[in-house]
């Protein structure tokens, strides 16, 4: 089993489970959703990645004593990935370093669509000068904000803007981008290839769990 640690709080079952079920539709894991407490906008500035720290540390160590198999950590800034890889003995994956790790396999000029305004570390540190293009939307402060049709609107306008830097792969870097499945609209009205963070990093988990 894929324990999935959500940094957004939600008490709404069906967007808690939303990652873990995307996984489980595409490549047959089994699943199971967590989130930490307190924080109902998420992750989106260093603040925020701060506090939640040390709550996905502790969620991490729950779910490993529960039976996960492998632990994903839904957000591409990949918060408390090292803390927990020191701390608990399952494979750990980050969506961020996971999806820009595939980003580098699908095409040579990577563009970032972000939610805050600098691409999160973890994505950055792999692609290293494959970036070719970073762009965020506009109005678009935290992951609720992309769950209204305006916040669809603006990630769609600021993907066409990475497409038009030169960018012939997008990579997420949020895994909010997932929820609202803006990976399909793009494909659909810019025609570039899209490496969505949640999906890579049930890629990356097909390999590390137990078979």
């Amino acid at each position: 089993m894929l324990a999935v640690i959500r940094v957004l709080t939600t008490d709404d079952e069906d967007l808690l489970n939303a990652h873990g079920r995307l996984i489980s539709e595409r490549y047959g894991i089994p699943t199971r959703s967590y989130c930490i407490p307190d924080q109902p906008r998420g992750i989106y500035d260093d603040e925020t990645e701060r506090v939640a720290v040390p709550k996905i540390v502790q969620l991490a160590r729950r779910v490993e004593e529960e039976g996960a198999g492998a632990i994903f950590i839904s957000c591409a800034a990949d918060p408390a990935l090292a803390e927990v890889r020191a701390t608990c003995k399952v494979p750990v994956i980050g969506a961020g370093s996971a999806a820009a790790a595939v980003a580098l396999a699908a095409g040579e000029r990577i563009g970032v669509l972000n939610l805050m305004e600098s691409t999160p570390a973890a994505v950055a540190a792999v692609l290293g000068r494959r970036m070719v293009a970073q762009a965020r939307p506009e109005g678009v402060t935290n992951t609720r904000d992309l769950m209204t049709p305006e916040g669809k609107k603006q990630a769609l306008k600021a993907a066409g803007l990475l497409v038009e830097k030169g960018a012939d792969v997008i990579v997420f870097a949020c895994t909010g981008y997932s929820t609202i499945g803006l990976a399909g609209d793009i494909k659909k009205h810019l025609g570039v290839r899209v490496i969505d963070a949640v999906e890579a990093g049930g890629l990356i988990a097909s390999y590390v769990l137990p078979r």
